[in-house]
């Protein structure tokens, strides 16, 4: 199964990307988790403390690994087929929380080059990981609706749009959703998120109504979640009304049927 997870930044998709890949890994499943934000803080969420998650070299930035794969005698001049098995194998970080992750990256400073080579080799591992692999794969998308454009979640199962309350993070949800129902996703849905009270959850349910967009899961606001993004203290799962609610987004993506509309 391979799931995308969008939405408008600070709605909290890495949050849910994360927390799936750990359900997941907690019901036996190999996972994949793929960090593909330019901002990549995923492996926060998979348990990683803030020292180690700096240690991770992402794809597109690891000069050594994109020159073995497209480099050429000829200077100016880089390969376009290559294969992608390596790098999953040498390259997959093991995470506390039992997935496996990939930083993918992107070019931080201007004046290093051409980026040609390097998203060639993250554009064909992200194809390979979502066509060819049997893993979970859980897809955490840079936000807004660029990676559509780009076609980087072509071929997923299912894409969750999440968003919260706000009139802004549901219009952004919005055009998500009809852009991936003019490609080739065809499993859509909203996944509301930091829901205070009822007449928030009413009005993203409205909303949703209003435009076609079935809702796959409505998320709690959650007080343990919030101080674990300040502080990084651990989340008691077991009292997290949050964690609950994702737990049961899981089971119903495990059974393999459209997920429940709540």
């Amino acid at each position: 199964m391979k799931i995308a997870v969008s939405g408008k930044g600070g709605t909290g998709k890495t949050f849910l990307a994360g927390t799936l890949a750990a359900r997941f890994a907690a019901r036996g499943h190999p996972v994949i988790a793929i960090d593909a934000d330019p901002s990549p803080n995923l492996a926060l969420t998979l348990g990683f403390s803030l020292e180690d998650a700096g240690k991770i070299v992402p794809i597109a930035e690891n000069d050594q690994l994109i020159r073995l794969k497209t480099g050429t005698e000829y200077s100016g001049v880089f390969r376009l087929t290559f294969t992608v098995d390596d790098i999953i194998r040498d390259h997959a970080v093991p995470t506390p929380s039992g997935a496996n992750l990939m930083v993918m990256g992107t070019v931080r400073t201007m004046g290093s080059g051409c980026t040609c080579p390097a998203h060639s080799v993250v554009k064909a591992l992200l194809r390979h990981l979502i066509v060819e692999r049997d893993e979970v794969v859980i897809l955490d998308m840079d936000a807004g609706i660029e990676h559509l454009g780009r076609g980087t979640a072509e071929h997923v199962d299912i894409l969750l749009v999440v968003s919260d309350a706000n009139m802004k993070s549901l219009e952004v949800a919005k055009t998500i959703c009809r852009m991936a129902k003019d490609s080739s996703i065809k499993n859509v849905g909203l996944v509301g998120n930091r829901i205070f009270n009822a007449v928030q959850e009413q009005a993203v349910r409205t909303f949703a109504e209003k435009n076609g967009i079935p809702v796959f899961a409505m998320i709690p606001y959650d007080q343990d979640v919030s101080d674990n993004g300040i502080s990084g203290s651990p989340i008691h799962e077991e009292h997290s009304a949050a964690i609950k609610e994702i737990a049961r987004l899981t089971s119903s993506l495990e059974s393999g049927s459209r997920p429940v509309q709540r």
